[in-house]
C-alpha cells in the first residue's frame, strides 16, 4: 500500500529520543533509550551522535555517562530535531523538480509543496516542552 508520508527511522528515532530525554531529570544512555523505543541500540547510538554534533545533545562516556538535553526545551523545535537528520527541507514548486514544465497548470496543483510547507511549518511550531 503506498503511503503519502512516511518518516524515517532514523527521524523516527530522533525525535521520539529527544522527547525521552526531555522527560528525564538525568542522563540516559543509549541501552536505556532504545529499550524504550524498540530499536537497535547501535542505530540509536549513531542517530543521537549526529544530535550532539548539531549541538542540540550533550553526552558523556562511561558507566553513569548518556545524553542530556543542551538547550532548553521550549528552545529546540521537532524541526530542529527532524532537519539535523535528514538536512534542510526544501520547498519546491515542482514535486519531481523539472525545470520547465509541458503544461500551463500543474496537474496536481502543487499539493506536494503546499504539504510539504505545512509539515516544516508544524515541525516548526512544536517545541519539545510540548511533550514533557
Amino acid at each position: 500500500m503506498a503511503k503519502i508520508f512516511a518518516l524515517t527511522e532514523a527521524s523516527s528515532i530522533a525525535l521520539h529520543s529527544m522527547v525521552i530525554i526531555a522527560r528525564s531529570k538525568e542522563m540516559l544512555n543509549v541501552v536505556k533509550i532504545s529499550e524504550i523505543i524498540g530499536s537497535s541500540k547501535h542505530h540509536v547510538a549513531k542517530v543521537l551522535q549526529r544530535l550532539v554534533k548539531d549541538d542540540i545533545l550533550d553526552s558523556s562516556r562511561g558507566p553513569f555517562g548518556g545524553f542530556i538535553l543542551r538547550k532548553d526545551p521550549k528552545s529546540i523545535t521537532l524541526l530542529d530535531v527532524y532537519e539535523s537528520i535528514e538536512g534542510r527541507i526544501e520547498i519546491s514548486t515542482c514535486p519531481v523538480d523539472k525545470a520547465i514544465c509541458p503544461f500551463t497548470k500543474c496537474i496536481i496543483d502543487n499539493i506536494g509543496n503546499q504539504m510539504t510547507v505545512d509539515f516544516r511549518d508544524y515541525l516548526k511550531n512544536q517545541t519539545l516542552e510540548s511533550y514533557i
